[in-house]
């Protein structure tokens, strides 16, 4: 018995499905799309569709399952959505004409980077496949979208901080690579749910012909094959024109602000951090665009602000003029209206998917031009007036559109209907006789029905019988025999034809036949004629959508009292009454405080800024770091006077989260941001820093911000703003000289407090988190508990520090010479040229002046203090901070001499003095004064009787 096979059309399927292991096939089966094997247990699974059998030649039945093939972009679009692919393979000849087996041939792979149907795309960002290769030390990176023919690519140095940076600025929907590189993207937290495909398939014979002479050859080797790569990749999924993705678009990385992952997902730029959405986003305050490619180009803007002063300042100055003229800005405005996404137009027709109506829209839109560049002209800015007068409207496209498109087109091309009358003189004839033919037939219903008196009878048409004429059963008898040729019978009707009825038939469907097929054949003739001038239209969409967003920036400045920056290429950056402008919009109504900013070269660097929680620390923080997006951006800043400097990178830590992922805590996170800051800052960058130090015991805590400040003062010089609860850091104003304090103004009334989200020289006091703690409804007896525990802390220090005071000049006194040599040797020696700053540690850790400042020479001597350089190293408590006051004994010194019991008393009245004075018995709730009181008069007793009072 020889061995069971698969059948003939398995055996084509198996096939076929070899080509794409790695995508669901939809191999087509007259009106349906079938899958098998595992393609068919997987997607019933993933599409909830019912999982059949199929005889396939071998004793099991093969698991099916199917779509319907009208119906099939719904399904797909769902695959799509989880990251899969889909191949489609078509019937590539007629079912009922063909010899033996139907020939089937994959016409497409669709995948989350390839997308061109507009129903299953954001008509609002791009949809990029980007492409990232290795070649020696540098990486090349190239990303496309086949929707729109974009096709940026770049070269970066073999860092994968670089690489994460662009490909957070483009968030690609798909990813391609080739064994180490595929890994080095897997390792990247912000592609880890995208899709991934291990390509490294090239086909450099067709990529080169593909571009003009010498594009590929002025790239770089990296970005010559990643563009190879991409390329390659396109061709053989969508195997289909390309013809819309000609022009490389190379940038260097340094004509662009750079912006890490986290700055650009804590700065809320294009979504929200807690819902990821637009509502809330820089992108959806700046968002008044009136066409959809306008509203992807401004969200490319926002993404990769400019470092060129000359382009910045081409659309301020646009803007400028917009600003001040409502009437033109309107009027460009409403023509901005009627133009239709023309990207994604010209990407379907150069692609070969464009509809009737595509063509329709395209040339509603081409209508438009003319009134667009009148619009732009009338605003009086230079830079949209260079603008129109380049622009290139394409009337001969619209003409051709115009003479041969219907005004309102059926949905399917080969439906006919699409091509106007007097275009094509033997379409016209054809027309002609299939309208005569239905006017006839039209006629024959009511001839019949004079003819035979029955009023009932109806000329009808279906696909399968044709033409024919229906008569009901109660009207039988009344027909004469023999009058017509019976064709059909029906439950309550019979159906008849005559032969003129055939014969008119006959004419009528090989005209509509023709008809239609030469209707088809026009407008594809019309389409790839469009084609032709795919660049000409690329280049106007590409006007328009800048107009778009420069009217946008516009809108938004003069609706919420924005003012033009002068931007500089110099270093100060200073804001008077600056705000941010989302959560101002946030707000509504509510009146936002605005606070200023001056961080120039010769007076500050650093802004150390404490205060309490709630208080509005980190919206100032962001707000700085937006106005400058925003400068950079070309769009105006909401403030009262903005001098901004061009930034070329900004750094920001805020917020705290871990990477569970990774392993790694939030303090190892904040870690390892500091150190991206720390390698990449320059003195033009912009860092922000909110809470350092968090995440460990307070003495580490405090020792690592304070050397991360200096570091950034004395080593980059770059603009930074830090925010800190660590108030005892107040005290590097006195020792850098470019660092200066400032703090959120609070408002004390009673038991309440009002933050005044004001900005103000000084260091706060206290971070108020208590009282934040009951704002947020912790129970009060939490909250009481919290102040009581709180009085007991401060007291503690407070004995603690006066303890110090008291035995520190004893201490000194008794401290033999070699601690001192000691002290000396452990202090590191300088080999390096980098200058010394203001302050330098002196043998206990502790800050003292390198050498004394010219303004400390006639001083008078103060009082010695706990940070003084007298006082001794601080142990450390169980959790590794220090604790404050305490003394720690040098192993080899002697011990210092008892004070005397009246001395230790007397102390302990000081302590206790002090301790009342400080006391905020206003803020304490009624059973925390008691309790407070009842403690002092018990330490008051213990006093009085070791003095023997």
């Amino acid at each position: 018995m020889e061995p069971l096979t698969y059948t003939p059309m398995m055996q084509q399927y198996l096939a076929v499905k070899a080509e794409v292991p790695d995508a669901f096939l939809f191999f087509r089966l007259g009106d349906f799309y079938e899958m098998f094997f595992e393609d068919a247990i997987q997607a019933s699974r993933e599409l909830e569709l019912t999982l059949t059998g199929r005889e396939g030649g071998l004793e099991e039945r093969i698991p099916m399952c199917g779509v319907p093939y009208h119906s099939a972009e719904n399904y797909i679009s769902r695959l799509i959505e989880k990251g899969y692919k889909v191949a489609i393979c078509e019937q590539m000849e007629d079912p009922a004409t063909a010899k033996g087996m139907v020939r089937r041939e994959i016409v497409r792979i669709v995948t989350p980077g390839t997308l061109m149907d507009g129903k299953l795309l954001n008509e609002r960002a791009n949809n990029y496949i980007a492409c990232a290769v290795e070649v020696g030390d540098r990486y090349g990176f190239a990303a496309g979208d086949l929707s729109t023919g974009e096709l940026h690519v770049t070269w970066l140095d073999s860092s994968a901080d670089r690489l994460a940076d662009e490909l957070t600025a483009f968030q690609p929907a798909e990813l391609l690579a080739h064994g180490p590189m595929l890994e080095r993207l897997a390792a990247l937290p912000m592609v880890a749910s995208v899709p991934r495909t291990d390509w490294n398939k090239r086909d450099d014979e067709f990529v080169r012909g593909h571009f003009a002479a010498g594009d590929l050859d002025r790239l770089d080797p990296a970005a010559r094959d990643a563009v190879v790569l991409l390329m390659t990749y396109l061709k053989e999924t969508q195997k289909r024109s390309l013809a819309h993705m000609t022009e490389i678009r190379f940038y260097e990385t340094d004509q662009f602000m750079t912006m890490d992952p986290f700055t650009r997902r804590n700065l809320e730029l294009t979504e929200t951090v807690r819902e990821q959405t637009k509502k809330g986003s820089l992108y959806w305050l700046l968002d008044k665009t009136e066409t959809a490619m306008g509203g992807r180009l401004l969200r490319r803007w926002i993404e990769k602000p400019l470092f060129s002063l000359g382009r910045i300042e081409e659309r301020l100055e646009a803007v400028d003029k917009l600003v001040g003229r409502l009437i033109e800005r309107e009027e460009l405005r409403l023509v901005l209206r009627e133009v239709y996404d023309l990207e994604r137009l010209v990407g379907r027709i150069s692609y070969g998917s464009a509809s009737g109506r595509d063509l329709a829209a395209l040339r509603r839109s081409l209508e438009q031009m003319p009134a667009f560049r009148a619009a732009c002209l009338a605003t009086g800015s230079e830079t949209l007036r260079r603008l129109a007068e380049n622009l290139d409207e394409c009337a001969d496209v619209l003409s051709w559109i115009q003479a041969a498109i219907v005004e309102d087109p059926p949905l399917s091309v080969k439906e006919g209907g699409i091509i106007r009358d007097g275009y094509h003189e033997h379409l016209d004839r054809l027309k002609t006789a299939s309208r005569e033919g239905k006017t006839w037939i039209a006629g024959l219903e009511r001839q019949e029905r004079e003819r035979t008196g029955i009023k009932s009878l109806k000329v009808g048409y279906n696909k399968v019988f044709g033409y024919y004429i229906e008569i009901t059963r109660a009207h039988l008898a009344s027909l004469p025999e023999g009058l017509y040729e019976r064709k059909q019978t029906l439950a309550n009707a019979e159906r008849y034809i005559t032969p003129e009825l055939k014969e008119k038939e006959a004419l009528i469907l090989e005209a509509e036949e023709k008809m239609f097929g030469l209707e088809y054949e026009l407008f594809c003739e019309l389409r790839d004629r469009i084609g032709g001038e795919i660049r000409r239209l690329q280049k106007l969409a590409e006007a328009v959508a800048s107009v778009d967003v420069l009217q946008s920036f516009a809108a938004v400045s003069a609706a919420n009292r924005f003012v033009r920056p002068v931007v500089t290429d110099g270093y100060n950056l200073v804001v008077e009454g600056g705000r941010h402008p989302v959560v101002e919009a946030v707000m509504g109504d509510a009146s936002f405080i605005a606070n200023g900013t001056r961080l120039v070269r010769d007076d500050t660097h650093v802004l150390l800024i404490t205060g309490p929680n709630m208080a509005g620390k980190s919206t100032y923080m962001r707000q700085v770091a937006v106005l400058s997006i925003l400068a950079q951006i070309g769009c105006f800043v909401p403030a009262e006077r903005a001098e901004l400097p061009l930034i070329d990178r900004i750094f920001t830590r805020i917020g705290a989260a871990d990477d569970l992922i990774g392993g790694q805590s939030t303090f190892m996170v904040e870690m390892m941001d500091i150190r991206v800051m720390t390698e990449k800052a320059t003195e033009r960058s912009l860092v922000i820093i909110d809470e350092l130090g968090r995440g460990t015991s307070t003495g580490e805590g405090m020792a690592i911000a304070q050397a991360v400040i200096e570091f950034l003062h004395d080593r980059i010089g770059c603009k930074t703003l830090v925010s800190t609860h660590f108030h005892e850091l107040a005290h590097l104003e006195e020792s850098l000289a470019r660092l200066r304090n400032a703090c959120m103004a609070v408002k004390e009334s009673g038991q309440e407090v009002t933050f005044l989200r004001k900005l103000i020289p000084g260091a706060a006091s206290t971070s108020y988190g208590i009282y934040c703690a009951r704002i947020a409804g912790l129970p009060d007896s939490i909250i009481e508990r919290s102040y009581t525990l709180l009085n007991v802390f401060e007291t503690k220090g407070a004995e603690e520090q006066a303890a110090v005071l008291e035995a520190a000049p004893a201490l000194a006194d008794k401290r033999p010479a070699a601690a001192g040599r000691e002290a000396e040797r452990a202090e590191p020696s300088r080999t390096d040229d980098v200058s010394v700053p203001a302050e330098s540690p002196n043998a206990l850790g502790e800050s003292e002046p390198a050498e004394p400042r010219a303004d400390a020479a006639n001083a008078p001597a103060e009082p010695p203090r706990a940070s003084d350089a007298s006082v001794p190293a601080e142990p450390t408590l169980p959790d590794g901070s220090a604790e404050a006051g305490a003394v720690q004994l040098s192993l080899f010194a002697e011990p210092p001499a008892e004070p005397s019991p009246s001395r230790k008393a007397d102390a302990k009245l000081q302590q206790l003095a002090d301790r009342l004075r400080t006391a905020d018995l206003i803020n304490m709730t009624p059973l925390a004064a008691m309790n407070f009181l009842y403690e002092l008069k018990q330490k008051l007793g213990e006093a009085d009787a070791k003095a023997g009072r």
